[in-house]
């Protein structure tokens, strides 16, 4: 009985936080709160501690009433919310760090954009082995003896010799009756897919604009790692030369130089060709740039490997134009122009975080 209730109070706790991190999702995606409180298969999310009311014996008109006192209790946590005033001795707010699984955030995630599941392309999937203890071996460990089996088998044993007495049974299993666990490898389809995070990291890219592309590639990534078992991300950065980097510095990196589109795409084509082939992987290029590029002949270059190489190759390619006080917004109108009505090209503009739903909504609305 009291299991059932914890279970019950536990299950009560999850859909708390659940309809809490439903609250705040709105803001999560236009901020970076989360960001760093990512792991491998759980993020760790803050929410408010959870006061159950109680009930305190005393003298209502003391200290002007409980009305009053709940107005100035209030009063209160307002200003100790506020941060600001002098110091106290008083007791804070609490929040409380709570993980909730990355496909649990995906799922609200789905639902509050209306994202539709992702079909894999049809021949892209790798054959993986896992291992699964559904195995039965004569031979083994003492800690994988399988007890049922064994003494099913001292049962058999016995009866069939005709030493087995019904009215004082006792089985002694031997060494042939043992039975033990053992793994078998079992092989699996997974489909896998990369994502390409391509970034204009010249000096108009300020650290605004950084920090959008961060926030969508983060909601991106989480998206996709709940569609593919098999993921894998590559970061790409340019400004007139591209070039791969890791994670961390694809955030921090920033350049003085000009802007060459075309060398980032040129890049993500090679690294297609060598280690991502269409037969066996779902490709997902995502290029962020503030829209400026050093010439028009270098954008009709661009246009030409997107139709010929790029769009031909990947599910989907998309492009995020953020805007800045130094860019143009330009390359996104050659793009719309020069590829209208492009099946697997989608382009969004993002003027700031307020913008960043929609164009995450835009990239992963399509199911590819």
């Amino acid at each position: 009985m009291s299991l059932s209730r914890i279970e019950r109070d536990r299950n009560r706790f999850r859909d708390i936080v659940r309809g809490r991190l439903r609250e705040d999702l709105r803001r999560y995606l236009s901020t970076s709160e989360l960001l760093g409180r990512r792991g491998e298969r759980a993020i760790s999310i803050p929410v408010p501690q959870i006061e159950l009311p109680r009930l305190r014996f005393g003298d209502n008109n003391a200290g002007g009433g409980s009305g009053q006192a709940a107005g100035e209790a209030a009063q209160g946590e307002a200003r100790a919310g506020q941060g600001g005033g002098q110091a106290g001795e008083g007791e804070g707010s609490h929040l409380y760090e709570v993980e909730v699984e990355l496909e649990e955030l995906a799922r609200m995630l789905g639902e509050e954009l209306e994202l539709p599941s992702i079909e894999a392309r049809g021949r892209s999937q790798l054959v993986t082995e896992t291992l699964r203890w559904r195995g039965i071996a004569n031979q083994g460990p003492a800690s994988l003896r399988h007890f049922r089996r064994t003494w099913r088998n001292a049962l058999r044993r016995e009866i069939a010799s005709g030493s087995y007495d019904p009215h004082a049974p006792r089985i002694t299993p031997l060494h042939e009756d043992e039975r033990f666990r053992f793994c078998k490898p079992q092989s699996r389809p997974q489909s896998s897919a990369v994502i390409f995070h391509i970034m204009d990291v010249s000096g108009s890219m300020g650290r605004e604009q950084k920090e959008i592309v961060r926030i969508k590639a983060f909601w991106i990534d989480t998206w996709l790692r709940s569609q593919y078992k098999n993921l894998e991300v590559v970061y790409i950065v340019h400004d007139a030369v591209a070039k791969e980097v890791d994670q961390d510095s694809f955030f921090h990196l920033r350049e003085s130089g000009g802007t060459k589109i075309s060398s980032a795409y040129e890049l993500c084509l090679q690294k297609i060709r060598e280690q991502y082939p269409p037969e066996d992987w779902n490709i997902y290029p995502f290029h962020y740039s503030d829209g400026d590029n050093w010439s028009a002949r270098d954008t009709e270059r661009c246009i030409g490997l997107l139709r010929e190489e790029l769009i031909p190759r990947v599910n989907q390619f998309c492009y995020g134009q953020v805007k800045s006080a130094y860019g143009s917004g330009q390359f996104k109108k050659d793009l719309d122009g020069a590829l209208p009505g492009t099946d697997r090209l989608v382009t969004a503009n993002v003027n700031d975080r307020d913008g960043i739903r929609e164009a995450i909504r835009a990239f992963l609305g399509r199911g590819r």
